[in-house]
């Protein structure tokens, strides 16, 4: 076990209040967080995940998805178990829900070193903390970014965005992108369905581009949920308000873990949506999950050219030149490119 970061003692010292995210979970002796993978110890708060990877794999950056951050390269991409949020829609819900499930906290005990050493040998351009909540796994994600950062190597983050302030700057220190799942534009729903709340996650990207890191939006249109045109243009109007060069991707939906019920996304319903941002101004509106359609390419906002082709998670064709420059007008795509 690991001492946590980020929490207070309280009672007298025999309890503990955990300020990571903004459950704020008062714990005491001996029983754990709403994440199940923090305990208090006769007062100390220890992170019972430290280092234990329960995954370790090289993916392509677009699976993460990232479009705009070194296309065509390869992330090494790192997890524990646990999350703070119990999304009935998870898609990892067999990795993120396991210890709520199941009491246990299953992985390979994997040094930061271990984790840099094993991108470097695969030729790995980031390390992406990803699959279940890096915020779960802060201490573990910190390290491996302070030691990757000595070997030029860079790191991404795929979150929920349910952190608090300090926590998620102390992380960003070594951080160059994230892409944070906005998973709806109601609170109600963020409650209900996710276990949190909207406002903070809001925050969080705005906390995120104010630090000078580079941000992409995800969100999973869930029919009947989520996919309307209020809520689609209300997610559209904030991510331009912070910036409209937010890339929004928004990937289809495929039945999971408490959601057997619901149909597939409609391609038209993210066609529909993607049409709702780009009204909002939003210069990068993306596809997700549905392979071989116009929406997997980066287009130039200001002549209309493919700079960049894809096909899934595959780079078909960069176009784009030195400094992320459109090769027919010379405009400058932002994102993260060399």
């Amino acid at each position: 076990m690991q001492e946590a970061r980020y929490y207070e003692k309280i009672d007298g010292g025999t309890s503990v209040r955990c300020r990571l995210c903004p459950h704020g979970c008062v714990i005491r002796n001996g029983k754990l967080g709403i994440c199940k993978v923090r305990k208090n110890d006769s007062g100390i708060l220890y992170s019972l995940n430290y280092a234990k990877a329960i995954a370790l794999h090289h993916d392509p950056i677009e699976k993460k998805p990232f479009f705009h951050v070194l296309p065509g390269s390869v992330s090494t991409s790192i997890a524990t178990v646990g999350c703070n949020m119990t999304c009935a829609h998870c898609q990892n819900h067999d990795i993120s829900q396991y210890p709520a499930r199941f009491g246990q906290i299953p992985g390979d005990q994997t040094s930061a070193q271990q984790v840099v050493k094993q991108a470097l040998d695969v030729g790995a351009s980031t390390i992406a903390f990803t699959y279940t909540e890096p915020t779960i796994f802060i201490e573990w994600a910190r390290d491996v970014a302070h030691h990757a950062a000595h070997e030029h190597l860079r790191c991404v983050s795929v979150t929920n965005g349910y952190i608090n302030a300090r926590p998620l700057r102390d992380l960003a220190e070594n951080l160059t992108a994230a892409n944070v799942d906005l998973k709806a534009h109601d609170d109600s729903i963020y409650r209900k369905i996710c276990g949190g709340a909207l406002e903070p996650v809001k925050e969080s990207i705005r906390l995120l581009h104010d630090l000078g890191i580079w941000v992409e939006v995800t969100t999973l249109l869930i029919p009947g949920l989520n996919d309307d045109d209020e809520q689609l243009d209300a997610m559209a109007q904030f991510i331009s308000s912070v910036d409209r060069s937010i890339p929004w991707h928004l990937s289809r939906f495929h039945p999971a873990n408490q959601m057997r019920d619901r149909p597939v996304t409609p391609v038209d319903s993210i066609q529909r949506a993607r049409k709702l941002g780009k009204e909002a101004g939003l210069k990068f509106v993306y596809s997700g999950n549905v392979w071989g359609d116009e929406g997997e390419n980066t287009i130039c906002p200001a002549c209309g050219e493919i700079v960049i082709q894809r096909h899934g998670f595959s780079v078909v064709a960069n176009h784009l030149l030195e400094g992320g420059k459109c090769p027919a007008c010379g405009q400058a795509i932002e994102g993260v490119w060399s």
